[in-house]
């Protein structure tokens, strides 16, 4: 529990510090008019780098005491590029989706490169034989290891959101882990739970500072790496885990394109304001709808969320239960698929079920 507990308190910390400090307006995200933005005043979106430094001080505080972790610093040393990146777009709003995109890849190759652990096989019948070229392999790798940093930004849409999310799935994570007697992971994963939650008393539920791209694609890094590491390492722990375990923001991020490039024809990397967190946002939680006041929007935000974790809860818990089994993880995949798209298909036909609005007060006329 000293990972968790030392990694909580550097990043309650250092994110205090980095709140206390709002003044500095380069931390600060005057952007209030985005598809997808739900604050009304400014808020500091440098919340991933509490995360990030905090798992730097713990490798320097475990090679200090001779607990040496190699895994945990070959994580790290990887992230650089895509953390950097990240957190330079936070800071100026200046790079493009493109070079992005480019950092993600060179951060999955250098973590296959020092962790020698990559996505060879899927457990599909006639397409496991692609993965013994390996040329083939770590470009499949990249472009997963891609997909699903681009995945946790997609839902860092609401306060809390992203940050429980991922803490479910490292949860389930040091859970193989400790099945598995792979010490490293699961100190890793506890590692990672105590940072987001450092981070996520400042964010949940007033949202006093934000992940930003930096934390969301850190985040998005590691829960990649670590379950790519997990499948290589553990030969009994199926493809198809880490598939249905991340199921929710690699679907949504999927539906997007579709909805975008296909039903809409404008570019996939266009943000817009009919993810499913936001259509449960506007449709579903009802609480003083209409208000102004950004004590009663935080509210409505932060009350949407808790609808996600159980969303995302949905897949992690089956994922966990039968990580060895591939046909029943595949069967679980289509339960979720199929139960996403009728929600989100319920919704936007302003057909909600009504056991799921949450509706105290509204307030149309509310100044």
């Amino acid at each position: 529990m000293i990972y968790f507990t030392l990694n909580w308190f550097i990043s309650f910390a250092i994110t205090l510090f980095l709140i206390k400090t709002r003044k500095n307006n380069i931390l600060l995200d005057f952007d209030l008019s985005g598809a997808q933005k739900i604050h009304r005043t400014p808020v500091p979106r440098v919340g991933g780098l509490g995360i990030y430094l905090s798992l730097w001080i713990l490798l320097a505080y475990i090679t200090f005491t001779k607990e040496y972790n190699y895994l945990l610093q070959n994580f790290l040393t990887a992230s650089l590029p895509i953390f950097c990146l990240g957190l330079i777009e936070d800071l100026t709003k200046n790079i493009s989706p493109q070079k992005r995109l480019l950092a993600a890849f060179i951060s999955s190759a250098l973590g296959i490169y020092l962790t020698n652990s990559y996505i060879s096989y899927i457990d599909v019948k006639y397409l496991d034989s692609l993965f013994t070229f390996l040329p083939f392999a770590y470009l499949f790798t990249a472009f997963a290891v891609a997909g699903v940093i681009n995945s946790i930004n997609i839902i860092d849409g609401l306060n809390g959101l992203a940050s429980i999310v991922s803490c479910i799935m490292f949860l389930s994570m040091a859970y193989l882990g400790w099945k598995e007697q792979d010490i490293q992971v699961v100190l890793i994963a506890l590692g990672c739970i105590g940072a987001i939650l450092g981070f996520f008393v400042f964010n949940f539920p007033r949202g006093f500072i934000f992940l930003g791209d930096g934390g969301a694609y850190f985040i998005g890094f590691m829960l990649a790496q670590i379950s790519i590491y997990l499948v290589y390492t553990h030969k009994n722990i199926s493809p198809w885990y880490p598939l249905l375990l991340f199921i929710y923001p690699i679907f949504e991020t999927l539906f997007s394109i579709y909805r975008r490039k296909i039903l809409r024809g404008i570019s996939p990397g266009l943000p817009d304001g009919i993810h499913l967190h936001m259509l449960i946002y506007k449709r579903l939680m009802r609480w003083m709808v209409g208000s102004n006041i950004n004590a009663h929007i935080t509210k409505r935000n932060s009350l949407t969320s808790p609808y996600l974790w159980v969303l995302s809860a949905m897949a992690v818990i089956p994922a966990t239960l039968f990580y060895n089994k591939t046909f029943i993880l595949q069967i679980f995949c289509l339960i979720f698929i199929i139960s996403y798209v009728w929600l989100y298909i319920r919704i936007i036909k302003f057909k909600s079920p009504k056991w799921l609005i949450v509706k105290k007060t509204d307030c149309k006329n509310y100044e």
